[in-house]
């Protein structure tokens, strides 16, 4: 599998960079790529059906002059900020027969995940709601996929640091809460690993095998989807 470590200077660009490696996948030119990457501006990013009126604080993003993004995957509403570290990984569906399904998916991948914290945290971790790792009942990373026909992109973000309270500023209550959240606050709710963050890209590169660094991203399919999409209005805006 290949590696990229790699913060692309806008979200919209970090959004995009991620479904270009999907479709690079799917098309066969690449066997596979694990990419970490960790942005330095706080922005918001809505599931690909979330409304955003429901999902999103607009009064405080406004203010703020946070963005307010759609991804391709599904999933709830997501910060992006210093402390949140991401992942992606775009897998060919006949790589394992446990990539075969949606649920069958999110078992393989969030199990292999959950033992690569657990390892560095020396704490059990454990799958909960439809997608989430936690640590008792402590929420420290949402994950989302999307499918193609042959291969998928599987993708998700740990807290090592992140500032809680911008979460509670930026992010309502999420209309869809998984039941062990027992309506809790935000504050209540996640929780930071307090992990550096070379400590866990060296640790999901080993679990992944991914070994072969990724040479040269496709500049211009990213710009391509940066222009059709992500700094879209109609795109981000539209449920």
């Amino acid at each position: 599998m290949q590696y990229l470590d790699l913060t692309l200077p806008t979200p919209e660009q970090n959004l995009a960079l991620e479904e270009a490696l999907l479709d690079a996948c799917e098309a066969g030119r690449s066997p596979g790529c694990l990419r970490v990457w960790e942005s330095q501006q706080y922005f918001v990013v809505v599931g690909y059906s979330n409304r955003v009126a429901t999902e999103a604080a607009l009064a405080a993003c406004a203010e703020d002059n946070v963005p307010i993004l759609r991804r391709c995957t599904g999933g709830g509403t997501v910060l992006q900020g210093p402390g949140c570290f991401n992942y992606a990984l775009t897998l060919p569906i006949d790589l394992t027969p446990e990539l075969a399904t949606i649920h069958s998916t999110n078992h393989y991948v969030l199990k292999r995940n959950a033992e690569v914290i657990a390892g560095l945290i020396g704490t059990a971790v454990k799958q909960e709601g439809h997608t989430d790792l936690a640590v008792s009942g402590a929420k420290l990373s949402g994950n989302a996929q999307r499918r193609r026909q042959h291969a998928l992109l599987f993708h998700g973000s740990f807290l090592l640091s992140m500032d809680i309270e911008k979460i509670h500023r930026y992010l309502p209550t999420p209309s869809n809460e998984p039941e062990y959240r027992q309506k809790r606050s935000h504050r209540d709710f996640v929780m930071n690993l307090g992990l550096p963050p070379e400590a866990l890209k060296q640790a999901l590169r080993a679990a992944w095998n991914a070994n072969v660094e990724y040479q040269q991203i496709n500049q211009e399919a990213v710009s391509q989807l940066v222009q059709a999409r992500y700094s879209r209005r109609e795109w981000n805006f539209k449920f």
